[in-house]
């Protein structure tokens, strides 16, 4: 929107997956996957298509002109996306370019949970690796210009950019252009932690469906526009769409039973005192009065925390307009 708002009244999402015909006079799906619908699937859990599924998706983005390397922030998925690059990147034409090893990449609060599981995991897999320590005044500076780079106030959203924001500026300063991530596997094989309260495999599948769906609003936002800031590019294998289709044909009832460390999000993972700090912060700017009168100040989308109002009125100062609010 930053390069729209000062020349259009008016602002609509243009949905992943669709195209525009002017002469039909609007929107059509053309992607159109089986998953779609949110039929449930029978198809019995087979590791090694699904292993074969994910290394081709791996080894697809590793074709690169550029030097790269991969986010790891300890967890399953970053991990098993830096296993597989590593193991797969002798021999390319980017290890001769660049070297056979493996750059990654890490950050957080000094201490915090992402740093110390990240840096086993490089030490396991032998990745050149690269951890990076902000403090919380670094990410309370951040927060204005990363709000104008993402492009909306989403609360959890804002909570997680403002990391990988100041992550890539490091990572792009060591003349790294492209990193692998690993977005979209807990939305693929529900691997937050309220997944375990799904009744069913029905409702199980059905919500996976719908995160997938909406990645577009959030995490592939935040990985997307948080990199892209700083001229990075950022490239996701399990979103890959042979991989997608293979991992929403298994039968749900296998996805109900997945071994994990506990799920952080991104901005726990970088450390729990990063939250406290961002609340404690807005609470600073935003008074009991300026909430109470919220929905005045606020009609549509009405913040109804102080850290929420805060995030909106620094929102609204680069994107005034109204319609700006359904296009974040």
């Amino acid at each position: 929107m930053k390069a729209l708002h000062d020349d259009c009244e008016r602002f609509e999402i243009f949905p992943p997956g669709h195209i525009y015909s002017s002469k039909a006079g609007g929107m059509r799906r053309w992607y159109n996957p089986p998953w779609y619908s949110e039929a449930i699937p029978s198809t019995p859990y087979d590791p090694l298509a699904l292993r074969q599924a994910f290394e081709c998706a791996v080894i697809k983005r590793l074709m690169s002109d550029v030097p790269f390397g991969v986010l790891l922030s300890g967890g399953l998925d970053s991990s098993l996306v830096a296993s597989v690059a590593s193991r797969y990147l002798e021999g390319t034409k980017a290890a001769r370019e660049w070297g056979p090893k493996l750059h990654s990449f890490s950050i957080g609060l000094q201490g915090s949970p992402d740093l110390i599981a990240a840096k086993e995991v490089a030490e396991s897999l032998g990745t050149i690796h690269h951890e990076f320590h902000f403090s919380v005044q670094d990410g309370v500076d951040a927060i204005e210009d990363v709000i104008y780079h993402i492009e909306t106030f989403d609360v959890t959203t804002v909570r997680a950019s403002v990391p990988m924001f100041l992550m890539s500026r490091k990572i792009k300063s060591l003349g790294v252009k492209m990193v692998l991530s690993g977005e979209g596997a807990d939305e693929i094989f529900g691997g937050y932690l309220y997944f375990h309260k799904a009744p069913n495999k029905e409702e199980f599948h059905r919500e996976t469906c719908r995160k997938i769906k909406a990645l577009h609003l959030y995490d592939c936002l935040r990985a997307n526009k948080a990199t892209a800031a700083w001229g990075l590019e950022v490239r996701v294998p399990f979103l890959d769409k042979n991989f997608i289709n293979a991992a929403m044909e298994i039968d749900p009832e296998w996805k109900m039973h997945i071994l994990y460390r506990q799920k952080e999000q991104f901005s726990d993972g970088v450390g729990y005192n990063w939250i406290d700090q961002l609340k404690g912060y807005a609470a600073e700017h935003v008074t009991d009065t300026m909430i109470t009168n919220a929905k005045f100040v606020y009609p549509d989308n009405t913040p109804t925390t102080k850290e929420a109002y805060f995030y909106r009125m620094i929102f609204e100062r680069y994107f005034p307009q109204v319609t700006c609010l359904y296009a974040s």
